[in-house]
Order: C-alpha cells, then structure tokens, then sequence
C-alpha cells in the first residue's frame, strides 16, 4: 500500500512539474536528495556502531545482564502475565534498556526475539485455556506500547540528524525528548494497565 502511496505521490510530482516547465528543479531536486540520503547514511553508520559497540561491551561487561535482573519488579509491574525467569523477559529488559539510551538499532532484535517468546507464551496459553493463538496476548501488546512510547534519555538518532544539517547545538534537543518521551511513556503504561484492568 505505502509503495503505490508514494510511488503516485512522485509520478504527480512529475506531471505537475512539467506541465509547469519545472523538470530541472525536479531533476536537480532528485540529485540533491541522493547525495544527502547517502551522506546521511554514512553519518548514522558511524553513530550506529559507535553505540551498538557500546551496547555489546556493557553486555560483555555484565551490565545489562546486572540492570536487567534489577529490572525484574519493573517487568512484573508492567507485564504480569510473564512468569518470573520466562526468558522473554531478559530481551524485554534488554530492548527497554537499548530504547532508553535511544539506541532504536540495538533494541529492535531484542524486540524481536521477546516478541517470538511472548508468542510461543501465547501459545502455550491457549491451548491451556481455549482461545485463539492468532489474537495477541495482552503482554504483547503491552509491550508493543510500551517499546512504541519509550522513554529516551539521549535520543541519539535525532541529534544525529541535527548535527548532520548543520545544529549549532545537536544535543540542544535532550531536555525536550526527556519530557516527551516521559509523557508518551506514562500515558503507554496508564493505557495498558486500564486495558489489563478491562480485560480481568
């Protein structure tokens, strides 16, 4: 769907410009944006694997595997149906830890893998009480929620952009995704808790 949405978006553009004798801003706008695209790319690669490198030393050091025991009560807060020890909660508390420090490329396989063992969780609980496995439990979307909404503390791919279009101050931005993301995510949990609350 998206790719007829855009791709119709850029054949109007086209059309419009020339009909309005504007081909060469199209063209050069086209030339522009791929350099730009591929400049940015490279800027993103370098923060990219500058953080994720630090994700995996502090996951070597056995501080994730420290913060992510003390995590445990914060999991079982925000996800009661997961028993203690499940192991989708050690990549729940490894994605939450990544999006906390705005390291989006390190929580998604994280992410991903909580998400296969909530399913298999899902599973495992309907054949145990009836119901559907093809409906989403409701830690899975919890966490869906709760992943969406993340708290950052140093939004790294925004400052990234901001420094790459030349920012005075690329981290100027961290005092105001403090308070958005802070906001997002407790509006996230008091949605999922009122859901749980409906549900039970």
């Amino acid at each position: 769907m998206l790719n007829w949405l855009w791709g119709g978006m850029i054949l109007i553009g086209v059309i419009y410009g020339a009909f309005n004798g504007r081909m060469a801003d199209i063209t050069n706008a086209a030339l522009d944006s791929s350099r730009e695209a591929v400049s940015l790319c490279i800027t993103m690669m370098g923060v990219m694997s500058l953080w994720v490198g630090l994700m995996k030393i502090a996951e070597s050091a056995g501080i994730i595997k420290g913060l992510s025991a003390r995590m445990k009560p914060i999991l079982r807060f925000l996800f009661p149906e997961v028993p203690d020890d499940h192991p989708a909660q050690k990549h729940m508390a490894v994605n939450m830890i990544a999006n906390v420090l705005g390291l989006g490329w390190a929580a998604t396989p994280a992410g991903l893998r909580a998400m296969e063992e909530l399913r298999e969780l899902n599973k495992q609980s309907c054949k145990r009480y009836g119901g559907s496995a093809a409906v989403a439990s409701n830690a899975m979307c919890n966490f869906l929620i709760i992943n969406i909404s993340s708290l950052q503390l140093i939004p790294v791919n925004v400052i990234a952009y901001r420094s790459q279009y030349g920012s005075v101050n690329p981290a100027g931005i961290i005092g105001a995704g403090i308070v958005a993301t802070a906001v997002s995510t407790a509006i996230g949990i008091l949605f999922c808790k009122m859901m749980d609350w409906k549900k039970k």
